[in-house]
C-alpha cells in the first residue's frame, strides 16, 4: 500500500488504509521517550534537531517544535494536492474519522479529501517506498547539513532500513563524533555507535534510553558528557 504505484492504480484503497492508520495514530499518546526529547530541546534550543522517521505526529503533540523537528517521512495527519497545484500541506479533516479497514469512501469523504485550492484529489503526506527524499517536503538537505555539524547523534529505535538515516549516521561516524544507539536489539547502527568516539549501545527501550540520557544531560549540563556510565 505504501507506494505511489499503488496509489496511482487504486487511490481509494490506499486512502482507506491510511485513514485507518490515522484512526490508530489519533488514539496514541506520547510516551516518556517523547517527553524526554521535548526536555532536551528546551535545554539545547538551537543546538537541538530532531530527525524522525515516524509519521504519527507524536513528537509535535508532545511539544517538540515544528522548526527543529524534521519529519523526513512525512506526517499522516496532513495531505497534499495530487497535481501539486501548489506545495502546501493541508491538515487532514479529522471529521472523517474514525475508520475501520474496510469502510468505503463516500462521496462526502472524497469531498473532504479534495484539494482546498483546485478541487482535485489529494494524497497522504508520506514518503512512499518508490519515492525519493526532497528538501521541501522531507528536509533532505537540511538533515544532511545537521549531520555534518553535529557533535552527538542519538539513534532511538531505528532499524536502519531506509536511506537518509543511514547517510546521517555514516556522516557523523566519519566525522569522528559520538553516536549513541538505543534499541532493544542490535541493528546496523550498533557497531557504528560502539566504534564511534565515546559512543555506546544502550540495550533498552527508547523511553528508558532517552530518559537515561536526559538525566545525564541534567546532571552534566555544564560539564563534558559521559554516556558510558
Amino acid at each position: 500500500m505504501a507506494t505511489y504505484a499503488m496509489f496511482a492504480k487504486q487511490p481509494d484503497e490506499v486512502w482507506k488504509w491510511y485513514l485507518y492508520r490515522l484512526s490508530v495514530c489519533s488514539n496514541a499518546k506520547p510516551n516518556e521517550g517523547h517527553i524526554a526529547l521535548v526536555e532536551m530541546e528546551k535545554i539545547f534550543q538551537d543546538r537541538f534537531t530532531l530527525i524522525t522517521q515516524n509519521v504519527d505526529g507524536l513528537h509535535l503533540r508532545a511539544g517538540n517544535s515544528m522548526e527543529r523537528t524534521y519529519q523526513i517521512h512525512g506526517n499522516v495527519f496532513f495531505m497534499r494536492c495530487i497535481n501539486e497545484c501548489n506545495k502546501r500541506l493541508y491538515p487532514l479533516p479529522l471529521e472523517i474519522l474514525p475508520r475501520n479497514k474496510d469502510k468505503e469512501l463516500s462521496r462526502d469523504d472524497k469531498k473532504l479529501l479534495s484539494c482546498p485550492d483546485c478541487g482535485t484529489g489529494t494524497r497522504p503526506h508520506v514518503l512512499w517506498f518508490d519515492e525519493s527524499y526532497d528538501e521541501h517536503y522531507f528536509k533532505f538537505e537540511s538533515a544532511m547539513a545537521v549531520a555534518k555539524k553535529t557533535d552527538i547523534l542519538i539513534i532511538a529505535g531505528t532499524s536502519g532500513a531506509t536511506t537518509l538515516p543511514n547517510k546521517i549516521a555514516n556522516i557523523v561516524y566519519q566525522n569522528k563524533r559520538t553516536i549513541i544507539d538505543i534499541n532493544i536489539e542490535k541493528n546496523p547502527f550498533t557497531e557504528l555507535a560502539i566504534n564511534s568516539v565515546n559512543g555506546n549501545f544502550l540495550n533498552m527501550t527508547c523511553s528508558e534510553g532517552l530518559t537515561k540520557i536526559l538525566n545525564t544531560v541534567n546532571t552534566n549540563v555544564n560539564r563534558d558528557f559521559n554516556f558510558n556510565k
